[in-house]
């Protein structure tokens, strides 16, 4: 602290009427800075005073001044010699020219109206006068300054770098006092997958968005992370919010774990033959997504398909709890709303974020082992398996057996796709002999889209990733030794057909019913509404009749629309392939 500045300011303000000095010392700068106090005011001056008579006490001269170098303001909300030289220059403060150093030596003085991209003459004529200083103290050659001020001022802001926003964002918050922090993450490739997300939200309706994560799951780095492909300004899409981690439903992207718990506890092989029919867990009756049933299939083909009622069917005998209990082995952490595991949780009935499904496919990718997925370079964690090696492989050889699209050796990917209920979220998930790459669409706020189906949103983006990613392509590794590789007439004959347990009861067993309408209903005529018909039970094919007269043969669906009805009283019928039957009188009126 100075008194004797603070009685030539003082004498000064009483002389003029006005204040025409300061007199506040660097130390008292900064204590005012800290504490966001006024100038103007005795009573805040005083307080700065006491603040600053402790920074001399507890810190050295170098001490302050870096507090006020990172503190001091330069213009609108820019705080900071390092952000302001990024902000009017483009680059760190250490490659200044003499020019822009006497240009940031002048700014904190007068921040708003030195500001070179309002008021320009103001800030060279700032400028130029701080470089005669600077030329009289030694500090540049007159030859320098002179050069130096011929140069015009930069009338632009330039943006602050924004290149993975979220993961430097977090990784500042969990390391507070570190000065410089090592990421993973590759920038070349963050830039280009940054860019290739935000082109192709234009394909997208105007409030959803995507997120992009890629590892190396042979040692865990994560190597791209893209939390929202909106940039920040846009509020509409929410792309604030990191999006690789968000809680959603993963829909079908976890059934591969449920098959590879088949195969280990020798409930199932990929040859294995199993039924696909309408079944009964209790008041449960689930559905394929279609409403289609398609009979005995091989469980490959059931997995490749994503049908519904074999994964669950094959979850009743696992056991929701024991698959829960795998999903965390993993190292993934799922969230339950309710309390206790249900068969749903096959279909999407639990929360998990994109880093977990990523970290669930690196451990498949890695033969059933655990990995840790992190932007920070560790050391490997001991072994940690939550599936064989055998079963591991399995289900990567029948998820690549499906071309990805975009992807240029496509049958060398073992990808899943995924769509949440109510086309909230769409997964695509992949991996190949190095990487493991995943796609996130959807809104950032939890509500549905509008029918977007992940084949068509996040799919061709996951090829497109892999081009970019491994141009090379690293094959899927070979199969274990103790891997079954047979046709199914070679199975063990437990093997050859998932049979359901006893206790299971199967709706195939009972007689077709009408759901909807029911018997008695009376319907509103609408010209331009169906009459959309509901079944329940039977064994498709269904013949329906209304009145007497066919109205679909061969129908596999649970549901189907009979079209607009006349108004009058109608009887409707279906008939299964055994030759049971239901009945529904209606009227339409």
């Amino acid at each position: 602290m100075d008194p004797y500045a603070l009685l030539r300011a003082t004498w000064q303000a009483a002389w003029n009427g006005r204040i025409v000095s300061g007199g506040s010392t660097l130390t008292m700068q900064v204590a005012r800075l800290l504490e966001n106090g006024r100038t103007g005011s005795w009573q805040g001056k005083l307080r700065q005073m006491q603040l600053a008579l402790v920074l001399e006490r507890k810190m050295s001269k170098q001490d302050i001044l870096s507090l006020y170098l990172t503190h001091a303001p330069f213009g609108g909300n820019i705080e900071g010699v390092r952000a302001a030289s990024y902000a009017y220059f483009g680059k760190e403060p250490k490659r200044l020219t003499p020019a822009q150093t006497a240009l940031l030596v002048v700014l904190p003085q007068a921040p708003e109206t030195r500001r070179p991209d309002r008021f320009a003459q103001a800030a060279t004529q700032a400028r130029n006068a701080a470089l005669e200083r600077l030329a009289k103290d030694g500090l540049f050659s007159s030859e320098a300054v002179a050069s130096a001020q011929r140069r015009s001022v930069s009338p632009t802001l330039r943006s602050f770098p924004t290149l993975a926003f979220h993961s430097t964002s977090r990784a500042r918050a969990e390391n507070p006092d570190r000065q410089q922090i090592a990421l993973t993450l590759d920038a070349s490739l963050q830039r280009r997958l940054e860019a290739l997300s935000a082109k192709k939200l234009d394909t997208l309706e105007p409030k959803a968005t995507m997120a992009v994560l890629v590892a190396d799951h042979s040692t865990g780095e994560v190597l791209a992370s893209v939390g929202s492909a909106a940039s920040m300004e846009d509020l509409n899409r929410k792309a604030f919010i990191d999006m690789t981690r968000a809680i959603r439903s993963p829909g079908s992207a976890l059934k591969p774990l449920v098959y590879a718990m088949a195969f280990d506890l020798g409930l199932a092989h990929p040859e294995t033959l199993i039924n696909d029919a309408p079944v009964r867990f209790g008041n449960y009756n689930p559905s394929n997504f279609d409403g289609q049933f398609r009979g005995v299939l091989k469980v490959r083909e059931a997995l490749q398909m994503s049908l519904n009622i074999p994964v669950i069917t094959l979850l009743e005998r696992i056991g929701p709890e024991r698959f829960m209990q795998r999903l965390q082995q993993s190292g993934v952490n799922p969230q339950l709303h309710g309390g206790k595991a249900g068969l749903a949780v096959a279909l999407g009935g639990v929360g998990l974020s994109l880093h977990d499904l990523v970290t669930l496919y690196a451990g498949l990718a890695q033969g059933g082992k655990a990995v840790e997925l992190s932007v920070f370079q560790r050391a490997p964690k001991p072994e940690a398996r939550f599936t064989s090696r055998a079963a591991a492989w399995q289900i990567g050889e029948i998820l690549s057996s499906t071309p990805l699209g975009n992807a240029r050796l496509s049958h060398g990917i073992a990808f899943k796709t995924g769509t949440s209920y109510g086309y909230r979220d769409n997964w695509a998930i992949g991996y190949d002999g190095r990487y493991v790459v995943g796609v996130w669409v959807g809104r950032a706020d939890g509500t549905p889209m509008q029918g977007a189906f992940a084949r068509d949103t996040a799919a061709p983006l996951l090829g497109q990733i892999f081009q970019y990613v491994a141009p090379q392509h690293s094959p899927l590794s070979p199969p274990p030794p103790e891997t079954l590789i047979v046709s199914n007439a070679e199975l063990p004959q437990p093997l050859q057909r998932f049979e359901a347990r006893d206790a299971l009861k199967r709706a195939a067993a009972d007689k077709p019913d009408i759901v909807f309408p029911p018997s008695g209903a009376r319907l509103a005529a609408s010209p331009d509404m169906p009459l959309i018909l509901k079944l329940r039970g039977g064994t498709p094919p269904y013949a329906i009749f209304a009145n007497g007269e066919i109205k679909e043969l061969g129908l596999r669906n649970s549901e189907v629309s009979l079209g607009p009805m006349a108004q009058g009283f109608f009887a409707l019928s279906v008939i299964d392939s055994t030759g049971r039957s239901a009945h529904a009188e209606i009227e339409i009126r």
